[in-house]
């Protein structure tokens, strides 16, 4: 639809100017509808061109980001207020009702204070004409509280709709995490996962093994108020400002990464390593993962190669790998797909397959509502073919790893399932034992203390979930070549 003049007066024409906070919550949601912009990738560099101090940060922070997580549900909301369809809202006035519906009834924010604003902003940032349709429309949410709106909006829906709308997630995405779980054996799980994935992550740190500076640095962090982690030896929480403060974070030697991610990386690295091995991240874009393998790699006198398809995506992964010792790694752009083309085999193989990212929805708040049950059927036939090149290129004995962030059936344990059947020199190992024989204590105890599953190939998968293990829902099967 074709944006609306809705007023030729300038800004300082109209009644008042916005709250600077909002202005920048609002134009961070134009620019995720408008340009499907990532807002954790948007919002820090419009906070800091505004300028806003710690507390308007932070408020222009949850806006955002609670609004974007919402959207489903303040979209149900809005529609009972609305006397049009809302597709036949023009979208900078649907994204600023969303923001307001936020402020009332999910921030303490006053009646008074959310619909007077928002309008403001309106007038502000769009123009004068929809100010009263806005003014009106809030007025009318405000009317009943968020319980009363939830026992409204899933009145006459089904159980898995009615979770879907009270946990703000797709129901498409309600009935994977609920399948995925009972695979895991963990049916009773379902809510505490839906809760989680709209708590905002921790920061984890983890100082690169190997790299001057690294364990010092994550040392000093600790110091600084950063919590080590209970499951994994080299990493730590942290939630005492900005990490771009923190020693060794710009020379790149303590970085920021999920321990899920962090766990996986080093288990593909932890049976024992031979001096001289090839190693092979056939998919390294942007290089966190592979950052990681390329410092254990130097350690252990082996060779990373950091297989990226994308050429901007491969410049990225040079940067990320910059601060480890380049003759441990090489960085191969091309398609991993044709990886054979090198008529190399590798010991060992990471394939960190793209996929839809359900495992990390408290990152992308905008990922939920982003991802359509269609986009299936293309990544899960790229992750096929992904697998099948890792396993032509592994070598006999070698050991591949199969990672996703994302729980969904058709991603992890079925891709693992059909791998083995098409292929009779694959066999699968106990990724559980292997995440505990390198994890810290509590680690260990929640590797070991698993629930039964429901099928045996998924009984060797680990499957992380951030409302067990803090991380992000990362999948991992370690699978072996047969010898020669």
């Amino acid at each position: 639809m074709a944006k609306r003049q809705y007023s030729r007066a300038a800004p300082s024409q109209r009644s008042r100017r916005a709250d600077a906070a909002r202005v920048v919550a609002f134009r961070v949601l134009q620019a995720v509808s408008e340009e499907d912009a990532y807002a954790n990738l948007v919002l820090p560099p419009a906070i800091r061109r505004a300028a806003l101090n710690k507390r308007d940060a932070g408020f222009a922070t949850e806006l955002t980001y609670g609004t974007l997580r919402g959207t489903g549900t303040y979209d149900a909301i809005l529609s009972r207020c609305v006397d049009r369809e809302l597709s036949q809202l023009d979208r900078p006035v649907l994204d600023a009702l969303r923001l307001g519906s936020h402020q009332l009834l999910n921030m303490r924010v006053t009646t008074h204070a959310a619909v007077n604003e928002t309008v403001a902003l309106v007038r502000d940032q769009i123009g004068t004409g929809p100010s009263g349709l806005t003014n009106a429309v809030l007025r009318r949410v405000a009317e009943k509280s968020w319980d009363e709106w939830l026992e409204t909006i899933t009145s006459d829906t089904s159980d898995v709709e009615a979770l879907a709308l009270r946990h703000a997630h797709p129901a498409w995405v309600v009935r994977a995490l609920r399948q995925s779980l009972k695979l895991h054996g963990r049916s009773d799980d379902l809510e505490a996962l839906l809760d989680a994935d709209n708590v905002a992550p921790q920061v984890h740190l983890i100082g690169l093994p190997g790299v001057s500076g690294g364990e010092a640095n994550l040392a000093a962090a600790v110091e600084a108020g950063a919590e080590p982690s209970q499951l994994l030896d080299g990493a730590a929480s942290f939630s005492g400002g900005d990490i771009g403060l923190l020693h060794g974070v710009r020379e790149g030697s303590l970085r920021v990464q999920d321990i899920g991610s962090q766990w996986v990386a080093r288990a593909l690295a932890q049976p024992a390593v031979q001096p001289g091995e090839r190693w092979l991240d056939l998919c390294a874009g942007p290089g966190g993962k592979a950052a990681l393998l390329a410092a254990l790699a130097s350690e252990f006198d082996v060779h990373l190669t950091a297989n990226e398809p994308a050429p901007h995506r491969a410049k990225l992964v040079e940067q990320a790998l910059a601060a480890v010792d380049d003759t441990a790694w090489s960085v191969r752009t091309g398609d991993g797909r044709t990886i054979s083309e090198l008529g190399t085999s590798f010991d060992r193989i990471m394939v960190d397959a793209p996929c839809t990212g359900l495992g990390a929805l408290r990152r992308r708040p905008e990922a939920r509502w982003r991802r359509q049950p269609s986009d299936l059927a293309e990544l899960t036939a790229l992750q096929q073919q992904l697998l099948d090149a890792g396993a032509d290129a592994l070598a006999p004995d070698g050991l591949m790893a199969y990672v996703t962030c994302s729980p969904h059936m058709a991603e992890t344990v079925v891709q693992v399932q059909d791998v083995l059947r098409r292929r009779s020199d694959l066999h699968i190992l106990d990724a559980h034992q292997v995440m505990a024989d390198l994890a810290l204590p509590g680690g260990a105890e929640v590797m070991t203390a698993r629930p039964t599953a429901a099928d045996d190939v998924a009984a060797k998968c680990v499957q992380l979930w951030p409302h067990i293990h803090g991380t992000d829902a990362m999948f991992f099967a370690l699978l072996q070549k047969e010898p020669v």
